[in-house]
């Protein structure tokens, strides 16, 4: 019998939690407040989407850790990337939204960014004094 797990993250905030499902080519549904499981069953989230091959996901606040918890039915994962994968490919674009969104409060500037063959994301930065 299939039931809905939680899967805790370091996610703390919204904004560049959507910015990053959006930059994964993952999209939101803005109306729908629910991940639907097993035999129709849903669970409220406060984010959802759907991912490829059907599957349902959506991430819900968590008061206890303030973060944000993945929340889908594991037996219905048809994702053609495991769970453990994609929660990984988030939280770096998370990571990165938030790295962005921080260097433009504090004045700096992008000069290049690598997309490097281990998957990571090398930035060089620059801020001019004034």
């Amino acid at each position: 019998m299939s039931h809905f797990s939680t899967i805790k993250t370091q996610l703390k905030k919204s904004e560049p939690l959507i910015k990053a499902l959006n930059n994964l080519g993952y999209s939101i549904n803005q109306e729908q407040k629910f991940v639907r499981g097993y035999r129709g069953r849903s669970t409220v989230v406060d984010i959802s989407m759907n991912l490829p091959g059907d599957t349902k996901v959506g991430f819900k606040w968590d008061n206890n850790s303030n973060a944000y918890e993945l929340v889908t039915d594991l037996d219905l994962w048809k994702c053609e990337i495991p769970v453990e994968r994609f929660i990984s490919k988030v939280t770096q674009m998370y990571a990165y939204h938030t790295i962005i969104s921080k260097t433009n409060e504090d004045g700096y500037q992008i000069v290049e960014q690598k997309n490097k063959n281990d998957g990571s994301i090398e930035l060089v930065l620059t801020k001019w004094d004034n």
